[in-house]
């Protein structure tokens, strides 16, 4: 926050969406705090540091978490991958594919699924993304959330209701995150990849996202930031036709919001900022 201070101009959610509709003038260096997944680290931590900075934060908060004290299968993997070593994990869940491969559910062999999916990003090794991308999407959705909860309790060892209440934010903490000048969007209700999603199924998605952050977010004019990033035309026009005015993706880049697509606004992560790189360089125009 001091780096951002010093070097930065931070402007609120709502001056992005003024400067989008051309009735306000952003100043040079503009940057937009974003806050993804509804953690508790954004009220115990977050709120205070940006308080005292006098600064907004943007957060994104999936509607199970809240309304369900339900714990994110994108949770179960990233505290499954903190557990123990890739190689152990990975030999869990290959064992786990051949066990429930042809049973009722069919899927190709896990050399097949290696050779595709394995494909390693600027963050995470091929083994890592590997083990994300069989449980958060190539399954289908009962088998791969099933596997993810056998491994985060043979792995984990912990409740994952009781997991749930001390990883994310609840309503009373949101609402007075509210009240604090905080700014909140949607995203989505159960974390799913949307581009993924039947035209019902996002719907059904959607709609259950904006009734239970109704409290929270102007049903007229909301920002949709989507989980994993993954969006679509057709996600694009329904959330539009809903009431969106923005998306926000994680896509690497900086915003300008005369060229930029609306909804395909792309974001810098922490990583691409001192004290852990210099990458953000890459992006800035002088």
């Amino acid at each position: 926050m001091e780096f951002f201070k010093q070097n930065f101009n931070v402007v609120t959610m709502e001056e992005v969406i003024a400067a989008y509709k051309e009735s306000y003038e952003l100043p040079k260096y503009a940057l937009l705090l974003t806050f993804d997944d509804g953690y508790i680290d954004h009220y115990l931590y977050v709120l205070p540091i940006l308080k005292e900075y006098g600064m907004q934060g943007a957060f994104f908060v999936p509607g199970k978490v809240f309304v369900e004290n339900a714990l994110l299968d994108v949770n179960k993997i990233h505290f499954i991958l903190a557990s123990s070593d890739v190689q152990v994990l990975l030999s869990s869940l290959f064992k786990k594919l051949n066990y429930y491969r042809g049973q009722e559910f069919y899927f190709p062999s896990n050399e097949e699924l290696f050779e595709k999916y394995a494909v390693a990003n600027r963050f995470d090794c091929k083994e890592i993304i590997f083990i994300k991308r069989i449980l958060q999407m190539v399954l289908p959705e009962r088998l791969r959330s099933k596997i993810a909860s056998e491994m985060f309790e043979e792995h984990v060892g912990v409740k994952e209701e009781n997991f749930a209440k001390e990883l994310y934010l609840n309503y009373d903490q949101m609402k007075y995150m509210k009240r604090e000048g905080m700014y909140f969007g949607i995203h989505g209700y159960d974390h799913y990849w949307m581009n993924m999603l039947n035209l019902d199924e996002l719907k059904q998605d959607i709609t259950k996202a904006l009734i239970c952050m109704d409290e929270f977010v102007d049903s007229n004019c909301w920002v949709i930031n989507y989980p994993y990033g993954s969006y679509s035309d057709d996600v694009i026009d329904y959330v539009k036709s809903m009431g969106s005015i923005l998306g926000v993706t994680t896509d690497l880049g900086i915003v300008d919001l005369k060229t930029c697509h609306p909804f395909k606004l792309p974001r810098l992560d922490t990583n691409d900022f001192p004290p852990k790189s210099n990458t953000y360089l890459k992006f800035m125009y002088y």
